[in-house]
Protein backbone atom coordinates (compact mmCIF):
# COMPACT_ATOMS: atom_id res chain seq x y z
CA UNK A 1 0.00 0.00 0.00
CA UNK A 2 0.96 3.35 -1.10
CA UNK A 3 1.95 5.92 1.79
CA UNK A 4 -0.67 8.46 2.34
CA UNK A 5 0.74 11.37 1.22
CA UNK A 6 1.49 9.71 -2.83
CA UNK A 7 -2.69 8.59 -1.82
CA UNK A 8 -3.24 12.57 -1.60
CA UNK A 9 -0.56 14.06 -4.34
CA UNK A 10 -1.69 10.84 -7.03
CA UNK A 11 -5.53 11.75 -6.25
CA UNK A 12 -5.74 15.45 -6.91
CA UNK A 13 -3.14 15.84 -9.27
CA UNK A 14 -4.52 12.68 -10.97
CA UNK A 15 -8.42 14.52 -11.26
CA UNK A 16 -6.11 17.63 -12.14
CA UNK A 17 -4.75 15.36 -15.31
CA UNK A 18 -8.32 14.12 -15.92
CA UNK A 19 -9.81 17.87 -16.41
CA UNK A 20 -6.88 18.86 -18.79
CA UNK A 21 -6.94 15.73 -20.66
CA UNK A 22 -10.82 16.70 -21.59
CA UNK A 23 -9.84 19.06 -23.88
CA UNK A 24 -6.00 17.27 -24.74
CA UNK A 25 -6.46 16.36 -29.16
CA UNK A 26 -9.51 18.87 -29.00
CA UNK A 27 -7.06 21.87 -28.65
CA UNK A 28 -6.77 21.94 -32.95
CA UNK A 29 -10.51 22.40 -33.10
CA UNK A 30 -10.92 25.40 -30.47
CA UNK A 31 -8.08 26.59 -31.86
CA UNK A 32 -9.46 26.21 -35.82
CA UNK A 33 -13.04 28.60 -34.63
CA UNK A 34 -10.44 31.48 -33.55
CA UNK A 35 -8.06 30.89 -36.58
CA UNK A 36 -8.55 28.52 -39.39
CA UNK A 37 -4.74 28.13 -40.47
CA UNK A 38 -2.73 25.15 -39.44
CA UNK A 39 0.66 27.54 -39.11
CA UNK A 40 -1.31 29.63 -36.35
CA UNK A 41 -2.75 26.20 -35.01
CA UNK A 42 0.90 25.53 -34.58
CA UNK A 43 2.16 29.08 -33.17
CA UNK A 44 -0.08 28.99 -30.38
CA UNK A 45 0.79 25.70 -29.08
CA UNK A 46 4.87 26.30 -29.51
CA UNK A 47 4.06 29.89 -27.38
CA UNK A 48 2.92 27.83 -24.68
CA UNK A 49 5.98 25.27 -25.25
CA UNK A 50 8.42 28.28 -25.25
CA UNK A 51 7.15 29.72 -22.14
CA UNK A 52 7.05 26.47 -19.93
CA UNK A 53 10.22 26.14 -20.73
CA UNK A 54 11.79 29.62 -20.07
CA UNK A 55 9.67 29.72 -16.89
CA UNK A 56 11.05 26.23 -15.73
CA UNK A 57 15.19 27.93 -16.95
CA UNK A 58 14.01 30.07 -13.96
CA UNK A 59 11.98 27.47 -11.59
CA UNK A 60 15.38 25.44 -11.73
CA UNK A 61 17.24 28.61 -10.07
CA UNK A 62 14.83 29.31 -7.10
CA UNK A 63 12.46 26.25 -6.96
CA UNK A 64 14.53 24.36 -4.29
CA UNK A 65 14.91 27.04 -2.05
CA UNK A 66 11.13 27.52 -1.38
CA UNK A 67 10.36 25.82 1.44
CA UNK A 68 6.27 24.96 0.48
CA UNK A 69 6.63 22.86 -2.95
CA UNK A 70 2.87 22.44 -2.73
CA UNK A 71 2.31 25.78 -2.66
CA UNK A 72 3.38 26.56 -6.23
CA UNK A 73 1.31 23.11 -7.09
CA UNK A 74 -1.61 25.00 -5.69
CA UNK A 75 -0.60 27.68 -7.99
CA UNK A 76 -0.02 25.73 -10.75
CA UNK A 77 -3.83 24.69 -10.29
CA UNK A 78 -5.31 27.65 -9.75
CA UNK A 79 -3.81 29.26 -12.62
CA UNK A 80 -4.98 26.94 -14.95
CA UNK A 81 -8.12 26.72 -13.68
CA UNK A 82 -8.67 30.34 -14.53
CA UNK A 83 -6.69 30.19 -17.67
CA UNK A 84 -9.17 27.89 -19.15
CA UNK A 85 -12.50 30.01 -18.01
CA UNK A 86 -10.74 32.87 -20.06
CA UNK A 87 -10.78 30.77 -23.01
CA UNK A 88 -14.74 31.03 -22.71
CA UNK A 89 -14.22 35.15 -23.58
CA UNK A 90 -10.69 34.37 -26.30
CA UNK A 91 -11.64 36.42 -29.52
CA UNK A 92 -8.69 36.93 -31.33
CA UNK A 93 -5.50 34.98 -32.15
CA UNK A 94 -3.55 37.49 -30.00
CA UNK A 95 -5.47 36.77 -26.97
CA UNK A 96 -4.98 32.98 -27.10
CA UNK A 97 -1.20 33.70 -27.26
CA UNK A 98 -1.69 35.66 -24.17
CA UNK A 99 -3.01 32.72 -22.83
CA UNK A 100 -0.85 30.37 -23.74
CA UNK A 101 1.80 32.15 -22.61
CA UNK A 102 0.31 32.17 -18.93
CA UNK A 103 -0.82 28.58 -19.08
CA UNK A 104 3.09 27.43 -20.08
CA UNK A 105 4.29 29.07 -17.51
CA UNK A 106 1.92 27.63 -14.45
CA UNK A 107 2.95 24.54 -16.25
CA UNK A 108 6.64 25.46 -15.42
CA UNK A 109 6.47 25.60 -11.65
CA UNK A 110 3.22 23.52 -11.17
CA UNK A 111 4.75 20.29 -12.61
CA UNK A 112 8.05 20.16 -10.95
CA UNK A 113 6.84 21.06 -7.60
CA UNK A 114 4.35 18.14 -8.48
CA UNK A 115 7.78 15.79 -9.18
CA UNK A 116 9.47 17.08 -6.29
CA UNK A 117 6.70 16.19 -4.24
CA UNK A 118 6.52 12.64 -5.47
CA UNK A 119 9.90 12.14 -5.15
CA UNK A 120 9.90 13.06 -1.84
CA UNK A 121 7.54 10.57 -0.55
CA UNK A 122 8.22 7.29 -2.95
CA UNK A 123 8.60 4.90 -0.62
CA UNK A 124 12.14 3.15 -0.20
CA UNK A 125 12.99 0.49 -2.52
CA UNK A 126 9.82 1.13 -4.02
CA UNK A 127 10.33 3.88 -6.77
CA UNK A 128 9.95 2.42 -10.18
CA UNK A 129 6.58 0.43 -8.80
CA UNK A 130 4.88 3.46 -7.29
CA UNK A 131 6.33 5.64 -10.26
CA UNK A 132 5.04 3.27 -12.48
CA UNK A 133 1.25 2.74 -11.06
CA UNK A 134 1.51 6.49 -11.10
CA UNK A 135 1.73 6.83 -14.65
CA UNK A 136 -0.76 3.75 -15.09
CA UNK A 137 -3.54 6.13 -13.35
CA UNK A 138 -2.90 9.38 -14.72
CA UNK A 139 -2.73 7.42 -18.72
CA UNK A 140 -6.42 5.78 -17.80
CA UNK A 141 -7.86 9.09 -16.48
CA UNK A 142 -5.92 10.87 -19.59
CA UNK A 143 -7.79 7.95 -21.97
CA UNK A 144 -10.77 7.97 -20.01
CA UNK A 145 -10.97 12.15 -20.08
CA UNK A 146 -9.90 12.04 -23.78
CA UNK A 147 -13.33 10.65 -24.86
CA UNK A 148 -15.71 12.01 -22.20
CA UNK A 149 -14.31 15.60 -23.45
CA UNK A 150 -15.23 14.72 -26.71
CA UNK A 151 -18.37 13.45 -26.34
CA UNK A 152 -18.75 17.13 -23.47
CA UNK A 153 -17.90 19.86 -27.18
CA UNK A 154 -19.91 17.50 -29.50
CA UNK A 155 -23.23 18.11 -26.64
CA UNK A 156 -22.70 21.16 -25.13
CA UNK A 157 -19.85 23.13 -26.31
CA UNK A 158 -16.42 24.29 -25.23
CA UNK A 159 -17.77 26.50 -22.69
CA UNK A 160 -19.30 23.43 -20.94
CA UNK A 161 -15.90 22.14 -21.15
CA UNK A 162 -13.63 24.77 -20.08
CA UNK A 163 -15.91 25.32 -16.98
CA UNK A 164 -15.96 21.67 -15.89
CA UNK A 165 -12.15 21.51 -16.29
CA UNK A 166 -12.19 24.37 -14.07
CA UNK A 167 -13.89 22.93 -11.74
CA UNK A 168 -11.83 20.15 -11.75
CA UNK A 169 -9.00 21.84 -11.15
CA UNK A 170 -10.78 23.78 -8.42
CA UNK A 171 -11.25 20.48 -6.77
CA UNK A 172 -7.86 19.86 -6.62
CA UNK A 173 -6.13 22.70 -5.34
CA UNK A 174 -8.77 22.86 -2.46
CA UNK A 175 -7.54 18.78 -2.21
CA UNK A 176 -4.07 19.96 -1.74
CA UNK A 177 -4.73 22.99 0.16
CA UNK A 178 -6.96 21.07 2.59
CA UNK A 179 -4.13 18.24 3.23
CA UNK A 180 -0.88 20.93 2.99
CA UNK A 181 -0.71 20.94 6.76
CA UNK A 182 -0.91 17.50 7.65
CA UNK A 183 0.56 15.63 4.67
CA UNK A 184 3.41 17.80 3.33
CA UNK A 185 4.95 18.30 6.67
CA UNK A 186 5.49 14.48 6.45
CA UNK A 187 9.31 14.48 5.06
CA UNK A 188 10.33 11.28 3.85
CA UNK A 189 14.17 10.27 4.05
CA UNK A 190 14.87 7.50 1.15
Amino acid sequence: MINKALRVLWLYNGIFVFSGALFGPLYAVYVQGIAANPFIISITWAVFLLSSTLGMFFIARVGDSIPHKEHLLMAGFLTRALVWVLYIFVGNIYALIILQMILGLSEAFSNPAFNSLAAEHLDKGRHIEEYSDMNIIFNLAGALATVIGGAIVAQFGFTALFLIMAALALVSFLGVYMQHTSVWRQKRYL
